[in-house]
């Protein structure tokens, strides 16, 4: 057993965050990656992803995006970017190494892995993250449809699908664009959308909207919300008569209300307006051949990707945090209280809007400080 002073499990940009936090700090720490390397959710995401938040914004600590990146980043330099973060910072994680079991052992806590390694921990950072376990709906007669199913996860590029009729199942973020990834190779492609969603430009007139939005906030009486819902309508337009249903609130009561994110258009409003990006409605059921629609309307495919996000799953982790945790499971706060005084958690919170990177900030600087403070007194 090692014991130690700070344990950052998961060595994504959250866990280098923090590691980059107490490397600055000159506080100690060990850091445990299930996988061979850093940034590994990065490494596997699909070819064409971009930062929808500008450079600027998203940065980890101390560390800046190099000048020559774009303002907003590609996932292959997004790479690069935390490959040097962490050789800037001189962290080294403990790879192949999976977190099992976090429970507490009088002040410490007691952390077990897959391996030989046993940690005893006065501090233990979580950042798994929100999209750890792939959350995978079922529908009845799924189990006959003799066409491919796979989730958002595997989805690299259009090249496996050219010539097939796919249903993209989900329109986030991550459904929206892989479903313009398609449509822009000449797939025959549909979206199902099961609830309302919320649509905001990722630019007008080529400026980022998050900067403007920033700049939006700092108006009085509402205003600024006011000018962003015209902004949308004037832009994005109305997609109701296309088959997509569209929220009538605000991108952050959204947010809060139903932990849904708004969805940040590069193109995908426009490809349905075109007709190259079809939409439909919840799923009913599947049979061999396709899918029936809850409308009534029965349409064959030929391959289905699951867009239907993530879940943390901590308590497979820590049981007793299941009572601290929100609707959404999901850590209330990055600080661990009562029995769950020094765990912390960073990266986990979906309700602000400005992107993950930008909230891994914010949190691992809150973080960090309170371990600091602590260990001082």
């Amino acid at each position: 057993m090692q014991k130690i002073e700070n344990l950052i499990v998961g060595a994504g940009p959250a866990g280098l965050a923090i590691a980059g936090r107490m490397r600055h700090q000159k506080i100690p720490f060990e850091i445990i990656e299930q996988q061979r390397e850093v940034g590994s959710s990065w490494r596997n995401h699909y070819d064409r992803l971009h930062l929808h938040t500008v450079k600027q914004l998203s940065a980890l600590p101390h560390l800046p995006f190099p000048t020559d990146y774009p303002i907003y980043v590609p996932r292959a330099k997004v790479v690069d970017y935390l490959d040097q973060y962490a050789q800037h910072f001189s962290i080294q994680p403990i790879f192949k190494t999976s977190l099992e079991k976090v429970q507490r052992q009088d002040d410490n806590w007691l952390v077990q892995t897959d391996t030989d390694r046993t940690f005893l921990a006065k501090n233990v950072i979580l950042t798994t993250g929100i999209n750890r376990v792939p959350n995978i709906p079922t529908w009845q007669g799924q189990e006959t449809f003799q066409g491919k199913i796979i989730h958002s996860r595997a989805y690299k590029n259009p090249t496996p699908f050219l010539g097939a009729k796919v249903l993209v199942v989900g329109m986030g973020n991550t459904g929206a664009e892989i479903a313009l990834d398609l449509a822009e190779k000449g797939v025959d492609v549909t979206v199902s959308i099961r609830s309302p969603i919320c649509i905001v430009p990722r630019d007008v007139n080529g400026r980022p909207v998050q900067l403007t939005a920033k700049t939006l906030a700092k108006i009085p009486f509402g205003i600024g919300d006011w000018l962003g819902t015209q902004i949308r309508r004037f832009i994005i337009g109305d997609l109701t008569k296309y088959g997509v249903p569209l929220s009538t609130m605000h991108p952050t009561v959204q947010l809060r209300e139903t932990g849904k994110t708004p969805i940040v258009d590069i193109g995908t409003a426009q490809a349905i307006k075109d007709g190259k990006i079809k939409a439909m409605g919840d799923i009913e059921s599947f049979s061999e051949e396709g899918i029936r629609f809850k409308s009534g309307e029965q349409q064959a495919f030929d391959q289905v990707i699951l867009a239907t996000g993530y879940r943390a799953n901590l308590v497979e982790f820590i049981p007793e945090i299941a009572s601290q945790l929100d609707k959404y499971q999901l850590p209330k706060s990055p600080i661990g209280e009562a029995s769950l005084n020094n765990l912390f958690f960073v990266g986990f919170d979906n309700y602000q809007l400005g992107g993950i990177l930008g909230i891994i900030q914010s949190e691992s600087k809150k973080v960090v400080e309170v371990i600091k403070e602590r260990r001082e007194k």
